[in-house]
């Protein structure tokens, strides 16, 4: 039996051109679940025949709402190194453009290494109960989600930032188009500061996968420990910052990703 997010990011191809479908699983207020959209770009880049190694770096610019059905994802590789590849591609749907973005691939090599980044402090992930999500955030029923700080039902707060554990539900291996998936599963940092739903989505954002096919492997189907936090809201956009890390039960955490958005908002609606 599949996985419901294999389903959803599945993809056919036509030369330069892979064919998808949105999935009602993963729909969000507005269009698809942002995070699955850019995972299908990740699935279908790795199953190009010209792709060098692993997803490093993608960037995607969402420039309008994907409707339910089917999309296209036209890929260019407009050059290719000995270590490292850089994509272009856009999405197309009813003959518009919807989405645009880059993607750079490479080859993994051992050299030096360090990670100056610290992952956040939780307790372990059995003492924290799960959150569920209303249900018209159709996308958020598909992970676990165990909120640290920052959930969705802590109220208005003074600081934007959420830490979580986090994995698919039904729980699923890790891979490259679910590591993307989850970088994109904050819920936007303006509701966290006002403690209230208000008009919110992407408009950017950008990937950067630390993680080796090995690390990937080795984390297998347990939770992440994700964090978010913005840095600046003013004239209707903010930015936010993420990082996704693998805490082993032995050994030291492994950071995998760390992540970048725009996000445009409106101010609430005044209650009467």
């Amino acid at each position: 039996m599949s996985h419901v997010f294999d389903e959803a990011i599945s993809v056919r191809r036509t030369d330069d051109v892979f064919h998808a479908t949105t999935h009602p699983a993963y729909s969000n207020m507005v269009g698809p679940f942002g995070g699955i959209t850019a995972a299908t770009v990740v699935h279908a880049l790795q199953q190009h025949p010209d792709t060098l190694g692993e997803p490093l770096a993608v960037t995607i610019n969402y420039t309008a709402p994907i409707a339910d059905g089917d999309w296209d994802l036209f890929t260019s590789a407009v050059r290719t190194n000995r270590t490292n590849q850089h994509w272009v591609f856009r999405i197309e749907q009813h003959g518009d453009i919807v989405s645009t973005g880059t993607a750079v691939f490479g080859l993994h090599r051992p050299t030096w290494s360090n990670t100056e980044a610290q992952p956040p402090t939780a307790p372990p992930v059995e003492e924290i109960e799960p959150l569920e999500f209303p249900e018209f955030i159709a996308w958020a029923r598909n992970y676990d989600k165990r909120f640290v700080t920052g959930g969705l039902d802590a109220g208005a707060s003074d600081d934007s930032t959420s830490t979580l554990w986090i994995r698919d539900a039904p729980e699923r291996p890790l891979d490259y188009p679910a590591l993307m998936s989850i970088t994109d599963s904050f819920y936007p940092r303006v509701f966290l500061r006002h403690g209230t739903y208000m008009p919110a989505g992407t408009i950017s954002l950008t990937t950067y996968f630390h993680a080796t096919p090995g690390e990937l492997s080795e984390h297998g189907t347990a939770h992440l420990l994700a964090t978010a936090s913005a840095a600046r809201f003013a004239g209707g956009h903010y930015d936010q910052h993420g990082r996704v890390w693998s805490v082993p039960g032995e050994g030291e955490p492994v950071l995998l990703a760390s992540t970048h958005q725009l996000v445009y908002f409106k101010n609430p609606q005044p209650q009467e």
